[in-house]
């Protein structure tokens, strides 16, 4: 199969053709070109977010101070989550390849709205521009956390404001995009492109994008209300001003976990058109897998409370979310088993994409279970604000939703630029940084079972050797974050012409050029077999 990847192929330079120049591709309304936008403007932000984390591990590597005091400690925690959460995990898999190839993959010319998507882009570089603003104005960097927890939020001299209005800002980019791919998986589909027919990434999006919908304004509200709290002294969520911290957090978190799947969703929507692609078997459970998608989005936005459960609210309030924490597991463990059954009895080829499935699968369903131990009515109090949940979060985010795009920028790289990345180099930097993630990660469950708090700067001399093992992977993770990413740099720029399907996929971008052409396909499409089904011929005209 690996030779295949070097036979010859269309290598024009399609949509990265033509016109040139940085006004060409800053106002342009093609949503590949968009695509690629949000790809370096997100990139950029994950190596800034990537090095702020590098300094928080050095600094805990040793009790006491060693590289910095508690303030910036604070201040660069504050700006690792909001950067990493903000600017990077939720937008970085729909915006980019859900954008680049949700067209492709029913059959249209573009989404339904093109200068709306263009203009999402515009309001996620603006509401970046001024988070990065907010580190050098007013009093400083904030330093509240991602969370802007009140009363702190309210109360602190450091520059909360203007980080708070810049993500309501980029919550109109989450919200224009939501409604862009609704309309266009609604309105634009092939003929042919039915809705038992749908590759299940499209599924993902889609139930993605009504998160994006219904829940984005929630949090943009909620952060403008801090933003005018602190501008007109009023009394909307600090104590001393009659205000009620717990409605903070309540409409924090009404956003904030459904957020949760904004960031994972379309990562399991990678998976499953990388499992039955690298295992060549059909899918197994087509509709449990697209039902589970929207189940999730669904039950996810009932559980926001379980972030509370040691806030003092009612018994019965603790024994709902905590039941329906372990509800929301259900359909998780439906995909993750329907995933299994693709891969039973499959050919499997160990490509780099399908090395980043599979590693998906294993590291999502650590984050998943250690959910059911901070989920859990007893066990929460136990683990609250220990670095168990630190653990735990970044097991399901990087573990899970950056895993899977890293197996989808894998797999569909060649796809965008025509060019493949060295194979070899791929499994390198895939061991590497699989290996980093868990000597960084896992000591983190111990380290918060033995009561180490999160967020502090500073720890007792107990916990030091896991902290060394923890500080020693963000060393490993960061080399192989860094080989990867040059790796696809260079072969995106001179790699070998990667052919038109390299990797034998059945979805319709997989039967145009490499890259895709301006106008996507040359004429109208009529799909005729499911994408899924290897036994079939092409299934399109």
């Amino acid at each position: 199969m690996e030779e295949s990847i070097k036979a010859a192929g269309s290598d024009d330079r399609g949509f990265l053709g033509g016109e040139r120049g940085l006004r060409s591709w800053i106002f342009s309304t093609d949503h590949k070109r968009i695509a690629l936008l949000y790809l370096w403007s997100i990139m950029s932000f994950f190596l800034v977010g990537m090095t702020l984390g590098f300094l928080i591990r050095l600094e805990l590597i040793a009790p006491g101070a060693t590289i910095m005091g508690a303030q910036t400690y604070n201040a660069l925690f504050t700006l690792h989550g909001v950067i990493m959460i903000f600017l990077f995990i939720i937008p970085v898999v729909p915006a980019v390849l859900g954008n680049f190839l949700l067209p492709l993959h029913i059959g249209a010319e573009d989404v339904a709205f093109p200068r709306l998507n263009l203009l999402s882009w515009w309001f996620y570089l603006i509401g970046a521009l001024m988070a990065l603003a907010s580190l050098f104005t007013g009093g400083g960097p904030p330093d509240t956390g991602w969370t802007f927890y009140v009363p702190f939020s309210t109360q602190t001299t450091t520059n909360v404001t203007v980080a708070a209005w810049a993500v309501f800002v980029l919550g109109f980019s989450s919200i224009l995009t939501g409604l862009n791919f609704l309309t266009t998986i609604h309105r634009l589909r092939a003929t042919g492109v039915t809705w038992n027919r749908l590759p299940l990434f499209v599924w993902a999006i889609y139930a993605t994008a009504w998160i994006q919908l219904l829940a984005t304004p929630i949090l943009g509200l909620t952060v403008a209300l801090i933003a005018i709290e602190r501008i007109f002294q009023i009394g909307l969520f600090d104590p001393a001003r009659g205000g009620d911290p717990l409605m903070y957090q309540h409409l924090f978190w009404i956003y904030s976990h459904p957020a949760v799947y904004i960031m994972i969703l379309p990562g399991m929507g990678i998976i499953s058109e990388i499992i039955p692609t690298f295992s060549r078997r059909r899918i197994f459970g087509y509709w449990a897998i697209a039902v589970s998608s929207l189940a999730i989005a669904f039950a996810g936005s009932m559980v926001w409370s379980h972030h509370m459960l040691a806030s003092g609210m009612s018994d019965m309030g603790v024994f709902v979310f905590s039941l329906l924490t372990f509800l929301v597991a259900i359909p998780s463990a439906v995909k993750v088993f329907n995933w299994l059954a693709t891969l039973y009895k499959g050919t499997i080829w160990l490509a780099p994409p399908m090395l980043y499935a599979l590693t998906f699968l294993v590291l999502f369903s650590i984050g998943g279970l250690t959910g059911l131990v901070v989920g859990s009515a007893g066990t929460a109090i136990h683990t609250h604000d220990t670095h168990f949940v630190v653990g735990h979060f970044h097991y399901v985010m990087f573990g899970g939703a950056i895993f899977a795009f890293f197996g989808g920028l894998h797999y569909w790289l060649p796809k965008i630029y025509g060019r493949m990345y060295n194979l070899r180099l791929a499994t390198w930097a895939w061991g590497i940084l699989t290996v980093g993630f868990n000597l960084l990660y896992f000591p983190m469950f111990i380290l918060g079972m033995q009561g180490m708090p999160r967020r502090y700067y500073d720890y007792l001399p107990q916990y030091t050797t896991l902290n060394v093992v923890s500080t020693v992977g963000s060393w490993i993770l960061i080399a192989g974050l860094l080989l990867m990413l040059w790796n696809l740099w260079r072969g995106s720029r001179s790699g070998p012409p990667a052919g038109m399907n390299p990797w034998g996929g059945r979805t319709l971008e997989w039967t145009i050029a490499s890259p895709p052409p301006k106008e996507n396909f040359p004429g109208e499409i009529v799909v005729s077999t499911d994408p899924y089904d290897y036994h079939t011929g092409e299934g399109h005209s």
